[in-house]
């Protein structure tokens, strides 16, 4: 009778932990598999629900761009949580999309070992790469590298830099998101506007929400602050139209207001 018992309760929990799996994929994981040419580790944190996600997106933070994701005594840390595009992951993520967030970096061989090793987990996904503020300095000296690696590249809070970033030199898909109010010296909001002006990217513009404290940093209209829901679902929605094409490196351009 114990014996029957046991055998009882062992199957109760291999039931309880197959069924319990896909529910643990929402939580964050630290991943060590992608390498560069000389063994250096690429990590990179993963956030996603489903099994096979249609959509992956990298993740640039600003700032340092440095978020040093690693386990201190069995617990994942990692910099820059209040980071426009770190923190809004979690209204990214869903059956359709995951995120990818790591090193803001301008090394090609940096960002091909995490394509690489992506492409091997999720090999039917579509890779989009979006970062914000400084980290779009790193985005923007990628664009030709990543042209026809990417399905196409999302440029928030950009650099005055954006002004002269001609988006028609690459046959993959380039958006540019900005806040019309966003006052940060180095992010002015008439850069972005040149951008679509003088090249036609496609421009989408932000309004709304509230700005709170140093117009530079993640909680002004920089960030996106208050309107983050709003802002992420116009970028997915943004992607979505991508594949409606049917050929997500040609999609047509235009301009969202």
């Amino acid at each position: 009778m114990l014996d029957n018992i046991s055998v009882l309760r062992a199957l109760l929990l291999v039931i309880v932990t197959i069924f319990a799996t896909p529910l643990c994929l929402a939580g964050e994981y630290l991943i060590t598999t992608a390498h560069k040419k000389d063994g250096e580790v690429v990590p990179y944190i993963l956030n996603y629900t489903s099994l096979t996600p249609r959509y992956l997106i990298i993740l640039f933070p600003g700032g340092a761009g440095n978020m040093d994701p690693r386990l201190v005594e069995g617990k994942l840390v990692y910099g820059f949580k209040g980071n426009f595009v770190i923190r809004t992951r979690k209204f990214i993520i869903d059956n359709e999309f995951a995120t990818v967030a790591t090193n803001a970096s301008q090394s090609e061989e940096r960002i091909q070992a995490l394509l690489d090793d992506l492409k091997g987990r999720f090999p039917a996904a579509q890779i989009y790469l979006m970062s914000t503020s400084k980290g779009t300095f790193d985005s923007m000296r990628l664009a030709g590298y990543l042209a026809d690696k990417v399905a196409g590249v999302i440029h928030t809070s950009s650099l005055d830099h954006v002004a002269s970033f001609d988006a028609r030199k690459y046959k993959n898909r380039q958006l540019v998101v900005h806040h019309r109010r966003d006052n940060c010296r180095a992010t002015p909001f008439h850069a972005a506007q040149s951008a679509h002006d003088r090249y036609g990217t496609e421009l989408l513009v932000m309004e709304g929400g509230i700005s709170v404290g140093d117009l530079c940093e993640p909680l002004a209209h920089h960030g996106f602050n208050g309107i983050e829901r709003e802002t992420i679902a116009a970028i997915k929605q943004w992607i979505k139209k991508g594949s409606a094409t049917g050929d997500p490196l040609n999609a047509s351009s235009g301009t969202r207001r």
